[in-house]
């Protein structure tokens, strides 16, 4: 018997990136962030609407270690797509690092990754935003 599945939670396909062009395009426009975790590379261009594109190289471990990392990574971008401000495409590139990591640090690094990239506002509240740009 199949799980139920809750569909109101799920990311939506209009907001993922699926075709392997736009892709090697946000990689070619070179507009990149490194953290611990992700690496984030962002595509520009007139049909960019804020999607997302979900990567993890076999570098990462095998087929069921890259599911888990790219299921981490979609899941900070369901949770907070709301937060960002532009309207470009986002490409995350799991590294190794994240299978072993907690989820708050993972939170933490992405979102230094979205404020470094102008992607995401710091809110002036939250006493580790002057660290995390």
């Amino acid at each position: 018997m199949k799980p139920h599945i809750d569909r109101q939670f799920e990311l939506p396909a209009r907001l993922r990136v699926k075709r392997a062009a736009l892709f090697q395009e946000a990689y070619a426009q070179g507009h990149k962030q490194v953290g611990r975790y992700a690496v984030l590379w962002m595509r520009k261009g007139e049909d960019a609407c804020g999607r997302l594109g979900v990567v993890a190289s076999k570098r990462v471990g095998n087929s069921v270690a890259r599911s888990r990392g790219k299921r981490r990574l979609r899941e900070w971008f369901r949770l907070n797509h709301h937060r960002l401000l532009g309207a470009d495409d986002v490409i995350l590139v799991a590294r190794y690092s994240i299978l072993n990591v907690s989820q708050a640090a993972l939170d933490a690094d992405l979102e230094k990754l979205f404020i470094r990239a102008g992607q995401l506002q710091c809110s002036h509240e939250d006493p580790k935003c002057s660290s995390a740009v």
